[in-house]
């Protein structure tokens, strides 16, 4: 039976961030006569992508603030939705990150980007490394490939290959800024595969490094690669904006929270506000436990969601005039390793990387506190977190007074951790969730954390939703109480 636009496919797309709108916003291209319910328990769409935008003319990101264009999903959705000229690219002149060793901050060696180098001479020079660390460092080269393919924690890797000093005081900062976790624990094949298969393809990062700068070009960036990070000129929840524009034509649910997700003989049933909605195919895109939560009646399902953890950390957003910076960093900010026994775990200073982000003279300044490493932090109050930011920036870039703005914006338990074993556990959902035609699972629990591997997730899983109608020939359901 094929479908008209009298009887449309329904489908419930459950969570309003940004893999849900980005799941709702391929469905409607695909097919415009899809029913679409698109259920958020928030009074707001974008997860944890929040802008706020001041009287007087401070633009406040809440968490991510920019993606990366070389993972093309977030940069072709921004193109279909119209707002490709509205992307900023990041301040040429400041594109530099800095690392804290013993109280002073270090430009990160150009050239080294994550965990390997393409320029020893940045490595001879930098005063962040020991002539011991530097030697080991140089070893790399003749360190021989690891034969096994088992999983590898990533801190076993960058010690086995770089030395305990890089590690220490390059990659765990870098890495753990970027995904607030435990580098004991992470796996290296689920955060930064490209790494392995550089050792596997060339034998040593530092050839993989080399090659790759010989064919790319790239070579003197360290860090993130800034030149590739883009942001809308209205902050990310411009992008959450336009998406929820865009479907217009669908339906919305805000504040509603669905308690159940199961199949049942007519379709798929979605409990929330006591009544039972009928589909022809549901995705899931929250977060792995309340993923579990809401499908707890697929109990091999719910297992493997439960067995993916979370961490978090506090986003402290502080204003000041640039006057009250004593010791001014140029650049985009920087990190603090964990050995140097700080209470946070990095600054960007958002004023510096796109313009329009701060009147002139005034500098904003996102501190990160808490992590995997630190989860007592996320039990602090707001004053005692501004107390231990105030005397950290005191100490590091010398800021005087008191802040003009100040705002902590908390998300505890909302970064998945991709522990040892986390690939394992992703296929086996992945085949539990294949048995159930018309269900499907998006976000960024599984295949990557940032904001391109979050869209690409949901418009995976709006591609499969489209085929499974298309071949389903039985009839769409009607909405019951």
């Amino acid at each position: 039976m094929s479908q008209t636009s009298e009887n449309p496919r329904r489908v419930a797309v459950i969570g309003g961030g940004i893999s849900g709108l980005a799941a709702a916003y391929r469905l409607n291209e695909l097919d415009p006569s899809t029913e679409i319910h698109l259920f958020e328990s928030d009074s707001k769409l974008g997860g944890v992508l929040q802008t706020s935008q001041t009287d007087d003319g401070f633009l406040l990101e809440h968490s991510a603030d920019n993606f990366i264009t070389n993972i093309p999903y977030a940069l072709d959705l921004c193109k279909r939705l119209g707002i490709e000229g509205e992307l900023l690219h990041t301040n040429e002149a400041l594109r530099k990150a800095y690392v804290l060793r013993q109280g002073n901050l270090y430009p990160v060696p150009e050239g080294f980007v994550l965990m390997a180098p393409s320029q020893m001479w940045s490595i001879v020079t930098t005063p962040i490394l020991s002539w011991g660390g530097k030697l080991r460092l140089a070893q790399e080269y003749f360190v021989p490939r690891r034969e096994s393919t088992a999983d590898e924690s990533l801190e076993s890797f960058v010690t086995r290959r770089l030395g305990k000093e890089v590690y220490d005081r390059l990659v765990q900062p870098l890495i753990g800024g970027i995904y607030t976790a435990d580098p004991q624990k992470l796996s290296v094949q689920a955060t930064l595969q490209q790494f392995v298969g550089m050792e596997r393809e060339h034998g040593s990062l530092i050839k993989g490094m080399r090659k790759r700068s010989q064919t790319s070009g790239e070579g003197k960036e360290s860090g993130a690669r800034y030149s590739m990070f883009v942001a809308p000129r209205q902050g990310m929840g411009q992008l959450v904006s336009k998406l929820q524009e865009s479907l217009a034509n669908q339906t919305v649910h805000l504040g509603v929270k669905v308690t159940g997700v199961q199949p049942g003989e007519e379709g798929w049933q979605v409990q929330c506000d006591g009544q039972t909605q009928l589909f022809d195919a549901v995705i899931v895109a929250l977060p792995a436990p309340q993923a579990a939560e809401v499908l707890a009646q697929q109990e091999t399902i719910a297992h493997y969601l439960r067995q993916i953890p979370y961490a978090g950390c506090s986003v402290a957003i502080v204003t000041v005039d640039q006057a009250q910076i004593r010791r001014p960093v140029e650049g985009f900010g920087f990190v603090v390793p964990e050995i140097e026994n700080r209470k946070i775990l990095a600054v960007s200073f958002s004023s510096a990387k796109y313009p329009g982000r701060a009147p002139d003279g005034k500098v904003i300044m996102r501190v990160f506190v808490g992590g995997a490493c630190h989860p007592e932090l996320a039990d602090l109050s707001d004053e005692e977190i501004r107390s231990i930011v105030q005397s950290e920036l005191a100490e590091l870039i010398g800021l005087e007074g008191e802040p003009e703005k100040y705002l902590v914006t908390r998300w505890n338990g909302k970064m998945p951790q991709y522990h040892l074993g986390h690939l394992d556990r992703v296929a086996a959902l992945e085949a539990e969730v294949a048995k159930l035609p018309g269900l499907e699972v998006a976000g960024n629990a599984y295949r990557g954390v940032g904001v391109p591997q979050c869209i690409q997730s949901g418009e995976a899983a709006a591609l499969r939703v489209t085929d499974f109608l298309k071949k389903d020939i039985s009839p769409s359901y009607t909405e019951t109480n």
